[in-house]
Order: C-alpha cells, then sequence, then structure tokens
C-alpha cells in the first residue's frame, strides 16, 4: 500500500545470492546494499529486456536467524499493484462498453457512496476526495487485525464513515477506497467476483504463472517464497501468514518480480487494452507531494521520472511484510524489486527508513537505465 516509515532496529543474518566465481553485476549489487546497507532481510529482482529475456536477482535470507537462500522469482504480497490490475479490468470494460469513464460510480452502484458527483475516473486517479480506510482501521496495531477476515462492503463503510480530504477531481489524494468501490464495480457489471475478472481477462491471458489472488480465507502464500517481517507491538514479527482481505482490491495479489515485469510490458505494449482506453489510462495528475518527486498518477498506474530521461509506467505496492517497486521504460525494458519488509521495520530512524525507501527507488532507477 502507501509507504509507512516506522522506526525500530534489528539485524538480520545475510546469505547472498551472488556467485563466488564472477563478479557481481551492478543489479545484483543495488540488492545487496539493501540488504546489507539497509537491513532488509532480503531482496529479490528481475530486469526483463525489450525482447523479453529476464535475469532474476537474490540477496539476503529467507529467513532471519538463518541462512536460507532467497527462491529466486519467488512470490511475494504485491500489495498496490492490484490496482493496476483491477483498473485495467475497469478499462477493459470501458472498451466493451459496459462502464463509461465520466458516470458517476453510483450510476452502477447506487447509494454506494454519499456524493453523486464522484467519477469512475476520479476513482481510478484518486482524485475523489474519499476518505482512506486504512487510516482509520486500526492498522497501527496490526497484531490485532492480522488474522481477521473483512467483508469489501465493511471496507467500504469504514471509509463512508469519515469525511471526504477534498471535493471531486479537486486534487489528488492516495485512498484505498476508491480501489474498493472499483472492485464492486467490476462485480456488478459482470456478474463474476473481481478475482475471476483478474484471472481469467490478465493472469492467463499473460501467462503469469505465479500471480495469484488469494481465496476467501487464505492466509498463507502458495509455492516458494522468502518469509516477511513487519514491526507489530510485539515486536518484529513473521508476519508471512496474514489475512489480506483488508486489501481486497486495493492490494490483495501475490505475484513475482518476473510476473509483474511481464503484466506491465504487456500492458504498455497494448496486449490488454485498445489504444483509446490505453491512452485514457496514460492520462495524468499531479501528485503533489503524496507521493516521491516527480511522480504523475494515471489511471490505475503511474508515471516516474528516469535519471537517464524519460518516464517508466507502473505501480508499487506495499504491505505488512513485502514492499515492491518497479517500472518499464518506453523501449520495453522493465525491472521490479522486492524486499521482506516496509521502510521503517529494521531503520532506526524516520531518516534511515526514508533513505531505505529512496535506496528501492534508485534500485529501480539503475535497473531501467541500463545496469546489469
Amino acid at each position: 500500500m502507501k509507504k509507512t516509515l516506522v522506526g525500530v532496529l534489528a539485524t538480520a543474518m545475510l546469505f547472498t545470492g551472488t556467485a563466488m566465481a564472477a563478479p557481481p553485476s551492478d543489479v545484483q549489487k543495488q540488492l545487496d546494499g539493501l540488504t546489507k546497507q539497509h537491513e532488509f532481510p532480503a531482496a529479490l529482482g528481475a530486469t526483463t529486456d525489450a525482447d523479453g529475456r529476464t535475469t532474476a536477482y537474490t540477496s539476503g535470507t529467507s529467513e532471519l536467524g538463518k541462512r536460507v537462500p532467497v527462491p529466486k522469482n519467488g512470490r511475494v504480497r504485491a500489495g498496490s499493484n492490484t490496482k493496476a490490475f483491477v483498473a485495467t479490468v475497469v478499462m477493459q470494460l470501458v472498451g466493451e462498453g459496459k462502464v463509461e469513464l465520466d458516470k458517476p460510480i453510483n450510476h452502477y452502484l447506487p447509494g454506494a457512496i454519499k456524493d453523486d458527483r464522484i467519477t469512475v475516473r476520479q476513482l481510478l486517479n484518486h482524485t475523489s476526495g474519499l476518505a482512506n480506510y486504512t487510516n482509520y482501521m486500526g492498522l497501527d496495531k496490526f497484531e490485532e487485525q492480522r488474522h481477521r477476515y473483512f467483508e469489501p462492503r465493511e471496507l467500504l463503510d469504514i471509509g463512508n464513515a469519515h469525511p471526504v480530504t477534498n471535493q471531486p477531481g479537486e486534487k489528488f489524494k492516495y485512498s484505498n477506497t476508491n480501489y474498493v468501490l472499483l472492485g464492486l464495480l467490476i462485480q456488478k457489471v459482470t456478474g463474476r467476483p473481481v478475482a475471476e475478472n483478474v484471472d481469467q481477462r490478465i493472469i492467463r491471458k499473460l501467462s503469469l504463472n505465479d500471480t495469484y489472488w488469494p481465496g476467501v480465507g487464505e492466509q498463507g502464500i502458495r509455492g516458494k517464497h522468502a518469509h516477511g517481517y513487519a514491526k507489530t507491538g510485539n515486536g518484529i514479527e513473521d508476519v508471512t501468514e496474514l489475512d489480506p482481505s483488508w486489501g481486497w482490491a486495493a492490494g490483495q495479489i501475490i505475484s513475482t518480480t518476473k510476473d509483474l515485469n511481464t503484466f506491465y510490458r504487456g500492458l504498455l505494449k497494448g496486449d490488454l487494452l485498445k489504444r483509446a482506453q490505453l491512452d485514457e489510462m496514460k492520462k495524468t495528475v499531479d501528485t503533489a507531494g503524496e507521493m516521491w518527486p516527480g511522480v504523475e498518477y494515471g489511471l490505475g498506474i503511474a508515471s516516474a521520472p528516469l535519471s537517464c530521461g524519460g518516464r517508466s509506467w507502473g505501480h508499487g505496492g506495499d504491505i505488512h511484510g513485502y514492499e515492491t517497486r518497479g517500472g518499464v521504460t518506453d523501449t520495453g525494458r522493465a525491472f521490479s524489486v522486492a524486499v521482506t519488509a516496509l521502510p521503517g521495520t529494521f531503520q532506526d530512524t524516520p531518516e534511515e527508513a526514508g533513505k531505505a525507501h529512496d535506496a528501492m527507488l534508485a534500485t529501480v532507477d539503475a535497473a531501467l537505465c541500463g545496469a546489469k
């Protein structure tokens, strides 16, 4: 989800995935920096060249206190990358004539929210002004919410119970409530679960074999994966197992860095959307200090400047135990990186946590600007 900075100090034993017989690549050095200098337990990355060739990287350890190799292309909780998948399905429905971007969401979901002016487009680009339900559900005491199941309408009720942050269309203000509404929209229009729509319309079409939407009540991560860690009221905990229903259409998907590259490459190449809908998706608004400098937000995807010129497209995601960042350039080069804790979990001060988050962004920039 959005980045959160909380301070605590801990030390992880490191297991580097770099072969001793060859010098580490620039990307490998970046990942090693994330685990050694910034104390993330594990880091996983994947570069995909314009021709589709993918190289996987790992650093650190899968489990704290043990020397357990990090699995290449291991699965992680992808957090708010889910929004890009959900937005893509919405745009497919726009292309099919089943949804109109500038119609009020209450046209499709009567009475879902109080303001009849808020449109589908404003939900997609976070200009609705709706309160962010995750600010009010007690996630600061995560140990109390970790294994609780939330119904989507319960999440919406939490958001609706709090004041709006701005008038519709006035400015960008990130709110997970927007994507709960979009998940409900997909289900209302198609008559099928949002998870099924994402699976059939995106995951199967692009053969994302390590990507899935966890089932109701499913708390673990299938297949090979590194453990995720978070700071709770009990200290540093292994939070690999949790109920992700509180994220739902805003952050529930599990994926790999390789699959995320494939998804964003496919999306930006036009494999999932008609040109008209992709062009609409790339119409951005200024994030005005809500995200890191230079970021502009479209309809479920974000654009960020690169140090070598040009911009990348992607999203990123934060959820307890995992942070992911990445993007794809206009040339089709893609990179995604994941770490197994949020910045602030293993850093002593907010300043150090900020540096850890910046290091994630620098890793993405270096890889997209040509580092091998």
